[in-house]
């Protein structure tokens, strides 16, 4: 390979030598008035970073769900109606040291419940445990039908009493519901209400550390609790928060270390990382004024946010530097990076900006949340990244000794191994095995990709580790009661005072019985089901009388008895529960679609057999809205970035060049979500949007310096080379220092901030080596206008983009293509 010569071209080693009228509109506008940007721009960061002291973060139940969705539309429309079928906490309750019916244990148990009962948020009215009223038992005695509360009236913990509890417990169904099968632990139900009395919303970092205090006060008492809910979960990852800060410091760390290893440069690291960092610092201001909070599910994107801005300010640090390094004076130098590299990194960021808003096409609160929060970041780096840091360091400048040990470091790159290695791929042998092996990986990528499922794939909650102290609670709610906390609702409407007809009851008991057959389902309950079992018990058990009576009196009868929990105070709704082994995919598919078929062929005018209530209902739901918005999602976000790149770039050739190696990463991240065993979910879906838009930044800023090359007249080879000088460097710097700072996430306790970690760390690295690999492979087949012999002589004009001429150059088409735009 021949080595690139130096120009000898005049450099404007001062002000006198720099027309400060030349350069576009915007650029003259900014440097022109350095100090009142500057003076604004501390302005602004004081003023949000006050705003971002009264940041809170919580979540929502609401928020999670598509609200719009006709399952969870029925749900709300029903929900006055429904009983245990919401956003709810369990509390098992388990006594170590022999069963329930224990004197010690029922009056911790009874305390414990007073506890409960005024916490704020709690739904008191249908909270449940052995000592609420509405817990009561039904029996055939020599006079019919008794019932009553099932603690017994006269309670006084004696044996008698225990003994009369025991009797009242086994016939009051409540055995696999709020009592293990084993007779040693109950559970105490408490349903949420989305605010307190006084209108705000529900804190579920505070109820989440009442829970835990009362878990503390109790267990010192002999009894052990066990906590699980959608409040719980939630709460367990704000607590998880300060581990997400540790991993964030931690890798700030890591990137700043790397870029100072690389620019031997105190004062331009610094002012890269605080560039960035004031970035955050906008974005979490802006969130509380606009009345936003932070939740569980966007906790990463201000590392995201973070992570983008080192990637421009890096871009941005290296130019100046290198023209600094050739003599040039730190302003000069800055509005010269300025020109080469505004319109990239400023089509960059509208590409990120439009993964995340891209976002707000999924009827999910939550998501939507986190596309305005991090589109607000994303607005935020043009301003500081983009603008703010090339004025800090005009007047800064970078280090002499570090200026000019990068000046030699350029002057001896062009031989350097790994650079001549890249170089090959603008060759034809070695564009094509790059070409081949690209394909063949997207093939294989795409098979593996269609195993990917939508929803849940694990047990408990996936957000967090399998040992976690929530999933082992999990794990204890499975195996001791027959009825999961997995619960997916049937509602079946009829006109009101007619929910007990015989024609309704025989179509509900057919389908829980086509539900209990199918794998998954562990148990079911209804109204049609507690029928039969009243109708045996009447007759002495005899199992002949296990089915329903034509005989419409009777059956209305014994559904006036029983409690309300299985249909509505005006019997026009009837509730068939489906408690399920676990929420994966595959198990909620399977149910779902088998009750839809069965609706359809019984649906009748006066009979409607709707989906749906529960967890597992609402999860249904939000799994169906996640698929249809997973392919649509991702058209929107290539589209907008294959428009803004043709744009940028006026080449359909170059459009592709650019977009294909962001196809192919994500085709392989979806190809290793499978591998992980992660499934498309609220928590992950966006990840997948945001790879395309962080990982177009590699290649609009490498393929920018290499068109501006070739419209120069240089040769493919020699453009792309330029471009690794100029660009391809920092790329690979940022790819590798994010890559390695997300990749420490896999240690968190926190499991889903794992998963990022590994997905993150994998599209870094694979959009980086699609920039540097991919990208010249693609070009030499697609951009070969200018094509020289790779060893041809090269004069002063076309010498790489590190000389004064070539920077110049890209100096003068940057300020062009910005008046242009």
């Amino acid at each position: 390979m021949r080595p690139f010569t130096q120009a000898k071209t005049a450099t404007a080693k001062s002000l006198n030598n720099f027309d400060t009228k030349s350069g576009s509109v915007i650029e003259r506008a900014l440097f022109n008035h350095r100090g009142i940007v500057m003076l604004l721009c501390v302005l602004v960061t004081l003023v949000l970073g006050w705003q971002a002291t009264r940041l809170q973060v919580n979540a929502s139940f609401e928020k999670t769900i598509p609200t719009h969705h006709p399952y969870v539309q029925n749900f709300l429309r029903y929900q006055n109606d429904l009983t245990g079928l919401g956003n709810a906490v369990r509390i098992a309750v388990a006594n170590p040291q022999g069963d329930i019916y224990d004197a010690k244990y029922l009056e911790t148990l009874r305390h414990l419940s007073d506890d409960v009962f005024v916490i704020p948020g709690v739904n008191r009215v249908k909270m449940k445990s052995l000592w609420t009223p509405t817990t009561r038992w039904v029996g055939v005695t020599e006079d019919g039908l008794d019932g009553g509360p099932v603690i017994p009236e006269g309670y006084d913990g004696g044996p008698q009493s225990l003994q009369q509890l025991r009797a009242n417990i086994a016939r009051s169904g409540e055995v696999g519901q709020l009592v293990a099968l084993d007779g040693n632990s109950s559970v105490i139900y408490m349903p949420l209400l989305a605010s307190d009395a006084q209108g705000r919303a529900l804190d579920y970092a505070t109820l989440s550390r009442q829970l835990e205090t009362l878990r503390s006060k109790y267990e010192a008492q002999g009894v052990t609790l066990h906590i699980t809910g959608f409040a719980k979960i939630v709460g367990d990852l704000i607590d998880g928060v300060r581990a997400m800060l540790l991993f964030f410091a931690v890798a700030v760390l890591i990137a700043a270390a790397a870029v100072f290893w690389y620019t031997r440069c105190v004062r331009s690291t610094a002012l890269v990382v605080l560039a960035s960092l004031v970035a955050v610092v906008w974005q979490l201001g802006m969130l509380p004024a606009l009345g936003y909070t932070l939740d569980p599910y966007s906790m990463l994107v201000p590392f995201l946010v973070f992570a983008i801005g080192m990637s421009h300010g890096a871009q941005k640090m290296n130019g100046i530097m290198q023209d600094i390094g050739r003599g040039t004076h730190k302003l000069v130098a800055a509005r010269y990076t300025f020109r080469r590299l505004f319109m990239a990194g400023l089509t960059a960021l509208l590409a990120d900006a439009v993964g995340f808003a891209v976002l707000l096409l999924i009827d999910i609160q939550v998501i939507r949340e986190l596309a305005i929060a991090a589109s607000i970041g994303v607005a935020a780096l043009i301003f500081t990244n983009l603008i703010l840091l090339p004025i800090l360091l005009s007047y800064t400048g970078v280090s002499a000794k570090a200026a000019a040990r990068n000046l030699r470091a350029q002057q001896s790159a062009g031989s350097h191994p790994l650079w001549r290695f890249f170089d090959l791929f603008t060759q034809r042998k070695w564009a094509r095995l790059a070409v081949i092996v690209s394909v063949l990986l997207g093939i294989a990528g795409f098979a593996v990709s269609t195993q990917l499922k939508i929803g849940d794939l694990d047990p408990g909650a996936p957000e967090l580790r399998a040992d976690s102290r929530y999933n082992r609670d999990v794990g204890f709610m499975n195996a001791g009661y027959g009825a999961s906390s997995d619960v997916l609702a049937v509602m079946v409407k009829t006109p009101d005072g007619e929910c007990s007809r015989y024609d309704t009851l025989n179509k509900v008991d057919q389908l829980e019985w086509e539900l209990r057959q199918l794998d998954g389902v562990e148990s079911t309950s209804s109204l049609a089901l507690l029928i039969r079992r009243v109708l045996t018990g009447l007759n002495e058990g005899n199992p002949k009388w296990y089915e329903f009576l034509h005989n419409q009196d009777m059956l209305n009868t014994i559904a006036a008895n029983v409690p309300r929990d299985l249909y509505s105070e005006s019997c026009g709704l009837l509730t068939l529960n489906v408690y399920l082994r676990d929420h994966k995919a595959d198990t909620l598919a399977r149910v779902v679609s088998h009750v839809e078929q069965f609706a359809h062929n019984n649906d009748s005018a006066d009979v409607k057999f709707l989906l749906a209530a529960g967890s597992a209902g609402i999860e249904v739901a939000t799994n169906i809205v996640v698929k249809d918005a997973w392919r649509l999602m991702l058209f929107v976000v290539y589209g907008v970035v294959v428009a803004l790149c043709l744009v940028t770039f006026r080449s359909w050739r170059a459009v592709v060049v650019a977009v294909l190696p962001l196809v192919l990463t994500s085709v392989l991240a979806e190809a290793l979500m499978v591998a992980l065993g992660i499934g498309v979910k609220v928590a992950t879906l966006p990840v997948i949007a945001l790879g395309v838009g962080i990982g177009v930044d590699y290649a609009l800023y490498i393929l920018s310096v290499t068109l501006a090359r070739m419209r120069q007249g240089a040769s493919l080879f020699e453009a792309y080379h330029d471009a690794l000088l100029f660009t391809g460097k920092v790329v690979m710097l940022t790819g590798v220092t994010l890559a390695i700072g997300v990749i420490t996430w896999v240690a968190s306790p926190i499991k889903f901030q794992a998963d990022m970690g590994l997905l993150l760390a994998f599209m870094f690295l694979w959009n980086m080596l699609g920039a540097l690999i991919l990208l010249p492979a693609l070009a030499h087949y697609l951009l070969r206008n200018n094509v020289r012999p790779a060893g041809a002589a090269s004069t002063a004009s076309t010498v790489q983009g590190t000389d004064d001429t070539a920077s110049d150059a890209l100096a003068s088409g940057g300020a062009k293509l910005l008046n242009r735009t």
